[in-house]
């Protein structure tokens, strides 16, 4: 379970979840055909530079500071607001003036509980508008209990085989994974755009393009294995202070999923990233957000906090973190209650999905712009 907080990531968790569609089979067969030719001396400069950004990214804002680090408690919030003169307007659009709403607006909160290490064992309580669950594994094993149903399922996700066992690795994975999509697949084409100064400073420009189709209005339904994974095609432009290898400001765009967002990155002491400024401009979103980050006493992360809001619609999270080289699988040990149903992953998922499904649906109908959970056990 990987934590929003890269500059690439922090988009997926601010943003509505809209999944990749079909690749088109004529960009797929463009993109092949660029990939065969033989990387130009600008192209490998831009992939090069990129690989140090990444570098300086974890060495910076990461690094030495989660050595021996193996667990961190998250604890929080996560909300999401519409406004009343949202709701009204869509149930006017929807009934082409015949019924006038009357909603108070509406709002889905969930405050978050866990527990997570390095090496992929974890416990997470959570609570709210979508239900109360308990989902939790160590090692191979595991459940997922949903209280609203009084049922559970032993089945859950294997962890990874090649886990870390502290988060200096764990965070340099995650980074990995970034590089292994923009810098070693051949799916972007990478290019200099040259060069600007602000604040004293000289920063330039890389481009890494994978073409998209258009946007499709009418596409409502996706995977949910998909819906993160948005940002693996689509236009990144990255401004790099040529100096410290830092990244200042960051355009992504992927125009098949609506997706079109700018971000401006501020440091503080020891270069360690403060807050991140964003302007958004994805489709049924459009408007300012931002992202806040505090430290604690040893230099490590103990807050993330962020908010993105449009004209009447507001998402945001809150979450406290503690990190500690000393928590075992011990302290995460939990089982089923009492009483409650065993059944198989596929069922129990399908009527998590259901429900969660009709939740998306009511708050797409008072206007947020999300594309609805495929039920599926898959």
């Amino acid at each position: 379970m990987r934590l929003p907080i890269l500059p690439l990531l922090l988009t997926a968790s601010l943003l509505p979840a809209q999944g990749p569609a079909k690749a088109d089979p004529a960009a797929t067969k463009k993109a092949a055909a660029k990939a065969a030719a033989k990387p130009t001396p600008e192209a490998e400069a831009a992939r090069q530079t990129l690989r140090q950004v990444l570098d300086a990214v974890d060495a910076t804002w990461f690094g030495s500071l989660y050595q021996g680090v193996s667990s961190v408690e998250m604890q929080g919030t996560l909300g999401i607001a519409l406004s009343a003169a949202a709701v009204n307007q869509k149930v006017d659009s929807l009934s082409q003036g015949m019924v006038k709403g009357n909603s108070q607006g509406g709002q889905a909160n969930l405050r978050v509980k866990g527990t997570y290490f390095a090496n992929g064992d974890f416990k997470t309580d959570l609570a709210g508008d979508f239900g109360t669950m308990l989902y939790t594994r160590r090692g191979n094993r595991g459940f997922l209990y949903s209280k609203d149903q009084n049922a559970y399922t032993t089945r859950v996700d294997l962890p990874p085989s090649d886990a870390p066992t502290t988060y200096m690795s764990w965070f340099r994975q995650t980074l990995n994974d970034i590089k292994a999509v923009y810098i070693d697949a051949p799916t972007f084409q990478a290019s200099l755009a040259g060069e600007e100064g602000a604040q004293g400073s000289t920063i330039q420009r890389l481009v890494f393009n994978a073409p998209t189709s258009g946007w499709d209005a009418k596409k409502r339904e996706q995977g949910l294995a998909q819906s993160l994974g948005f940002w693996k095609r689509g236009k990144l432009e990255v401004g790099v202070d040529k100096t410290t290898k830092q990244p200042k400001w960051l355009d992504f765009r992927n125009d098949e999923q609506g997706v079109h967002t700018h971000m401006d990155f501020s440091y503080g002491s020891n270069s360690r990233l403060q807050s991140v400024n964003i302007s958004n401009s994805s489709r049924g979103f459009e408007g300012p957000g931002w992202l806040r980050v505090g430290y604690g006493g040893d230099g490590r992360m103990s807050s993330v906090a962020g908010e993105l809001a449009s004209q009447d619609k507001k998402v945001s999270f809150a979450m406290d973190l503690a990190w500690s080289k000393t928590r075992t699988a011990a302290d995460i040990a939990a089982t089923p209650p009492a009483g409650a149903t065993k059944r198989g992953r596929e069922e129990m998922e399908t009527q998590l999905l259901v429900g969660l499904a009709a939740k998306i649906f009511d708050l797409q109908r008072a206007g947020l712009n999300l594309r609805s959970v495929t039920i599926s056990g898959k």
